[in-house]
């Protein structure tokens, strides 16, 4: 995993820098977003929290630590680490936009995820 430019946006902001590869990492499709209105290039469901996890986060943001901690080891698992190098090649270098439709971007997984990728 190489360092790059990774910004976290919200689905419903408009888009950004035309040279980044947008690609959304919830799990879900964001609720009153038709897909052919909006512009992703990618949509990554495997880098999302499990289901199990999100559910168990609720977005709390007194368990965004331990969050943090699940989070990072699904991350660093073999399908985690499978999700990421899809995600590698399929960016080739280019700066990336994760797209997400929480509300509080600062304690989300894409949040997370960035960091992550950042080498954070």
């Amino acid at each position: 995993m190489s360092r790059r430019a990774v910004t976290v946006e919200r689905v419903y902001d408009h888009p950004g820098a035309e040279d980044s590869v947008r690609v959304l990492v919830d799990r879900l499709w964001p609720r009153g977003l038709r897909k052919d209105a909006f512009h992703y290039d990618d949509w990554v469901k495997d880098l999302a929290p499990s289901t199990d996890l999100r559910k168990w986060y609720s977005h709390d943001t007194a368990l965004f630590a331990e969050f943090r901690d699940r989070y990072i080891e699904e991350l660093t698992s073999p399908g985690g680490r499978a999700a990421i190098e899809q995600l590698d090649t399929f960016a080739d270098g280019r700066p990336l936009v994760l797209l997400t439709a929480t509300r509080d971007v600062e304690h989300s997984g894409a949040e997370v995820l960035a960091e992550h990728l950042r080498g954070e």
